[in-house]
């Protein structure tokens, strides 16, 4: 019974300092990436509920990725003070072995890689396109934030748009539109035929999602290149149907696990719709099934941290170099994935590594700590 109360106080200062340290690197990393997302209110004219639900629903892809670093500052900062407050000292005494510590350290980092898995394969990917389909579905674009003034603004696809500048009752002064992509044919009278378009007004305003013109000209350009002029008193433009370059198209890090898998057994799970992608594919697959299985790997690397030696150096050193050891392997993880698209081999080999990795470890810490308890 005292025993189990051990475990259960090792186990759960672990996952205290790890949700600590998770929780850390996630706000910090998710602030700055919600900078970067300002483009979608500055830029592309998204409105601030939007960009908030976007940037929270992408909070997911930065834990999933901070998950195996924060798991190893917390089983090294959680050993390092169990040492320094002579709590593993206590345990030793009274004759808790530290296989079993070691075991207990083993189980939570397979219950991490558990989390981690379901991150990654269900949790993330989902979010994700629950962002993308989130900008896609919404017609709520704020045109007075995607427009500048004394400046030119190409937010929309093939539309260039140059107004010069907004007087005080809020009118737009000298506007120029240049649209090579059709998308103000229905217009003019050569609809059909028209090359592209450019659009001159003394002035105008926005009204909702369509720009109101004063007094301008309306120049085409057909594919016979006839210049045809058309002059105005007042036009309407609606904006509502203009695309922005904001990407609307899942991207493959967006699609489910079991689209995924499609390309590599179709017959049960449908067509892969990612066939000249293969190789992203299956990098991605390698990242959401693969990588949780390093963490494992990290909890036995880090219980060398219980072995004592007599040198005081080495015991004043050995965190820094398990660290040291613990975080290559993770940087490594992250390089091999570039290569496991590359062929089934090292597709394999990704998923081999930390299991022979672990194996091997795990059966030289084994016997070091035999070996000491009889020392």
């Amino acid at each position: 019974m005292l025993k189990n109360k051990i475990y259960k106080y090792l186990s759960v200062e672990i996952l205290k300092n790890f949700v600590t340290v998770l929780f850390t690197f996630t706000v910090i990393a998710w602030t700055v990436r919600s900078v970067n997302f300002l483009d979608l209110m500055i830029q592309d004219g998204y409105s601030a509920s939007i960009y908030f639900k976007y940037s929270l629903l992408n909070i997911f892809t930065i834990i999933t990725r901070f998950v195996p670093l924060a798991f190893l500052l917390a089983i090294i900062m959680s050993i390092s003070k169990f040492e320094r407050q002579q709590e593993l000292l206590i345990l030793w005494s009274v004759g808790i072995n530290k296989i079993k510590i070691t075991n207990v350290l083993l189980l939570i980092g397979f219950f991490i890689a558990f989390l981690q898995t379901i991150l990654s394969v269900f949790v993330n990917p989902y979010a994700l396109n629950e962002s993308r389909s989130l900008l896609r579905d919404t017609e709520s674009i704020q045109i007075n934030s995607v427009l500048k003034y004394g400046d030119f603004s190409d937010n929309f696809k093939g539309v260039t748009f140059y107004i010069d500048e907004k007087n005080t009752n809020n009118e737009l002064i000298n506007i120029f539109i240049k649209d090579t992509n059709g998308n103000f044919n229905s217009i003019i009278k050569e609809n059909e035929t028209a090359k592209n378009t450019t659009i001159f007004a003394e002035k105008g305003n926005v009204l909702g999602n369509k720009l109101i013109l004063f007094d301008g000209t309306i120049q085409s350009l057909t594919k016979n290149n006839v210049i045809n002029n058309l002059n105005f008193q007042k036009t309407e433009l609606s904006l509502i149907n203009l695309a922005t370059r904001t990407i609307l198209q899942p991207k493959i890090q967006e699609t489910s696990t079991k689209e995924l898998l499609s390309c590599f057994i179709p017959s049960i799970l449908g067509d892969c719709v990612f066939e000249k992608n293969k190789k992203i594919v299956i990098e991605t697959l390698s990242r959401r099934i693969g990588m949780p299985l390093y963490i494992p790997l990290i909890s036995i690397i880090a219980s060398f941290l219980l072995l004592y030696k007599s040198g005081k150096k080495y015991n004043f050193l050995k965190k820094y170099i398990i660290f040291g050891v613990s975080f290559v392997i993770l940087v490594s993880a992250e390089i091999l994935l570039k290569y496991s698209g590359f062929s089934l081999t090292n597709f394999s080999l990704y998923f081999f590594l930390p299991l022979m990795l672990m194996l091997i470890l795990y059966s030289v810490l084994v016997k070091k700590m035999i070996l000491e308890k009889f020392q």
